[in-house]
């Protein structure tokens, strides 16, 4: 999930230093370190190679330990340590936001160049046929639309019924919504990523060019959300744009828009619960209707609420509401927010199915009776 509209872009001096021509993430709020104290514990997240069972939270694996700065170091050495916009960005960071130059000093020293992460953020050009655009929407869905994404989103439902009937309820979301973005950007939180968050994103601000800007951002709200989270910095993993939890939230998104759901003193992506009540908030801040329409099929038509999706048997027509245009916010393409629709009607038709044939079954035995 990346949003396009930078809201606090960084100071002239350092936007100068680190071109780029791409537009940033929107969202952004800056948090003074001065009115935000440091937490006194960190949450030390498990491995990126270490597998999460399905049936637990991301977060049942982290180890809280007390917060100590061993990061700390009088001059940046290693990958960075002759880049003049790093430097320039540890000022910018101690003087906006009173980090320690020592402390991020030692961060940035142990931070990774991610070569693969260069590749896939500038690809190199194509000279292929183009990709046909007849049966784009029938291959797309194809991926999330699947027996085992309905079986496992319903799952997922009946194992966080509370959480997901609380949260539909507090932020007039409608649940079956929150259960497929969650469905269609991490498989119910079992594809997170695996990617060292804190060296994605340093290569992407200043090993890229195309959307510099937009990472440096990133950047700079990602470690002003570990310092009040308590996160250690080099723990958390994603994808390779730097997208986190459950969710997917960028660091803007996470710092605005995730929400302590289990009340346990701590934003936690990972969590289901967390992730959970933060879709739901993301969706009702960005104008969600709740139980108003998202899209109907309907005729070939040149109104501009039609929207054509390419099957391979033709092309479909859709009318599509304000609710759609919601969807869009968390990823701005028509496919994205229809397979999410459309996923989420198919979830809850085998919700209510399920739950109807098992009513007698503890939630965690209904689909195994």
């Amino acid at each position: 999930m990346i949003h396009t509209v930078i809201k606090h872009p960084l100071k002239l001096v350092l936007v100068l230093l680190m071109s780029g021509c791409a537009s940033s993430v929107g969202h952004q709020e800056a948090y003074s370190a001065r009115s935000k104290p440091l937490p006194q514990q960190q949450r030390v997240l498990p491995p990126a190679n270490q597998p999460i069972p399905s049936n637990q939270n991301y977060a049942d694996s982290v180890t809280v330990l007390p917060l100590t700065n061993d990061y700390s170091a009088q001059t940046l050495t290693g990958t960075y340590a002759n880049s003049f916009a790093v430097h320039n960005f540890i000022q910018y960071m101690v003087n906006k936001y009173g980090f320690s130059e020592s402390y991020l000093n030692g961060l940035f020293s142990q931070a990774n160049r991610l070569e693969s992460v260069i590749q896939l953020e500038n690809p190199l050009p194509s000279y292929g046929p183009a990709k046909p655009r007849l049966g784009s929407w029938s291959r797309y869905r194809s991926k999330f639309l699947t027996e085992a994404h309905i079986k496992n989103g319903v799952e997922f439902w009946m194992n966080n019924d509370e959480a997901i009937k609380k949260a539909s309820q507090l932020y007039h979301v409608d649940p079956e919504y929150v259960v497929a973005i969650i469905g269609v950007e991490t498989y119910f939180g079992r594809n997170i990523g695996k990617t060292c968050i804190f060296d994605a994103l340093t290569t992407l601000a200043f090993d890229t060019q195309r959307r510099s800007k937009f990472f440096t951002t990133e950047l700079e709200n990602f470690l002003l959300m570990t310092r009040e989270e308590g996160f250690e910095p080099r723990q958390p993993v994603g994808s390779w744009a730097g997208a986190m939890g459950l969710g997917q939230f960028m660091p803007s998104s996470f710092r605005r828009l995730a929400v302590d759901f289990n009340h346990d003193g701590r934003r936690d992506l990972w969590h289901q619960q967390d992730a959970i009540g933060s879709v739901a908030h993301y969706f009702s801040r960005s104008g969600w209707r709740y139980k108003g329409p998202v899209a109907q099929q309907t005729g070939r038509s040149y109104d501009a609420s039609i929207i054509d999706l390419s099957t391979y048997s033709g092309d479909e027509y859709w009318r599509i509401y304000p609710n759609f245009k919601v969807i869009k916010s968390y990823n701005n393409s028509n496919k994205y927010a229809m397979a999410v629709h459309q996923l989420a009607k198919a979830i809850k038709h085998q919700y209510f199915a399920v739950a109807y044939n098992n009513r007698s079954y503890p939630v965690t035995q209904r689909l195994n009776p």
